[in-house]
């Protein structure tokens, strides 16, 4: 071999070296793959990342469930969808909205001022809350003797009251925060109908 090629086939011998290694070795850096399906199953992540409360950050849960000694709540699960505190030194997730899916005598109601959930749905949503009942087999599909299941929402950032007493405004625009509601409730309804086999 001429001399004069003897540096460059040395360089790419290491490159290629170094190549096969790093495909090799693992990233411990890399993070694991966010989960794809929250709250139980009732809510895919993307429709899940529309409530927020203006500040962004990466979405979690923190779900937990428990069953009753009775049948008052022989269903009762319940979801709390954080954000990151990217400037929190303690890396504190903070809560933007609630969820709680539970068995319950009472017919569905709905709030004054609400919007409708829209056709083949008994509910109603607010920039603040919303509910949904799901169908009439979904009660017994789920374990329960109770007539009803009902979904309820919760988003404290949107809570007029508490904005209007800390003189605060809306992080999100009211008529986005009732559309992004009423898109949650409706995933909710489908996919928890479809997971228990109880669609209408």
């Amino acid at each position: 071999m001429d001399r004069k090629w003897l540096p460059l086939t040395i360089t790419l011998g290491v490159a290629g070296v170094a190549v096969v290694v790093a495909s090799v070795w693992p990233d411990d850096v890399k993070k694991p793959p966010l989960p794809q399906s929250l709250c139980h199953g009732a809510l895919s992540r993307e429709t899940a990342e529309l409530i927020d409360d203006g500040q962004g950050g990466e979405i979690s849960t923190d779900e937990w469930e428990s069953k009753g000694s009775t049948t008052d709540y022989a269903v009762f699960k319940a979801c709390r969808v954080l954000r990151a505190n990217p400037y929190d030194e303690n890396d504190n997730p903070r809560t933007v909205y609630k969820m709680v899916i539970e068995d319950t005598p009472s017919p569905p109601g709905r709030k004054k001022g609400s919007t409708s959930l829209g056709s083949g749905l008994t509910g109603w949503a607010l920039p603040e809350q919303a509910a949904v009942t799901l169908p009439a087999a979904c009660p017994v599909r789920m374990g329960s003797t109770a007539p009803y299941i009902r979904v309820s929402l919760d988003v404290p950032s949107q809570d007029g009251e508490n904005l209007a007493r800390l003189e605060e405004k809306r992080p999100v625009d009211a008529d986005i925060a009732l559309r992004n509601n009423v898109t949650v409730m409706r995933e909710v309804a489908a996919r928890l109908a479809e997971r228990y086999g109880c669609a209408a």
